[in-house]
């Protein structure tokens, strides 16, 4: 059973694309379809871990909005962390999925039980990943993992009864 999902942000949560107006604020575009389904597994009472690479507002405000209290920015070594965050839950490695899209996610997706990416994720990563969505990031690729992940859970039930 999945009880840890692990969100990339930028290229899977989003579309990869980071925007500056001339004022130097950035923007970023979250897919609300993702966010229902990240929702859905808080609610049902499994955890939730954002680890990104970079830093910004825009990704705590998202986080808490969809209740991920698990929340690391500016991570270099994401496998390090994870591996830290499992011994903290008591949480075992085969029982996390991941996603991610590029190179700085290669080792925290081969350490998972279940490992995605994105439709345009890195072709280096599509080699090592138990599933390549059919979905790009930031257009519903983290919906269809959480979606495949309450079927290998048997919680469709569940994740339909949240909305019916």
């Amino acid at each position: 059973m999945i009880e840890l999902i692990v969100l990339d942000v930028d290229g899977c949560l989003t579309d990869g694309k980071i925007i500056y107006s001339n004022s130097g604020d950035e923007t970023k575009a979250f897919n609300v379809k993702d966010g229902l389904a990240i929702r859905s597994w808080v609610d049902l009472g499994h955890h939730v871990a954002i680890i990104t690479g970079r830093k910004s507002q825009l990704v705590e405000r998202r986080a808490k909005e969809l209740g991920v209290t698990e929340l690391h920015q500016g991570i270099k070594d994401k496998e390090t962390l994870l591996k830290r965050i499992c011994e903290e839950r008591c949480i075992s490695l085969r029982n996390v999925a991941a996603i991610g899209d590029d190179l700085n996610d290669y080792k925290m997706l081969n350490v998972v039980g279940r490992s995605y990416t994105p439709a345009n994720g890195s072709k280096h990563l599509k080699s090592i990943v138990n599933r390549v969505c059919t979905n790009n990031g930031g257009e519903g690729a983290v919906r269809e993992m959480i979606e495949e992940l309450f079927e290998v859970n048997d919680e469709v039930g569940e994740f339909l009864a949240l909305w019916q």
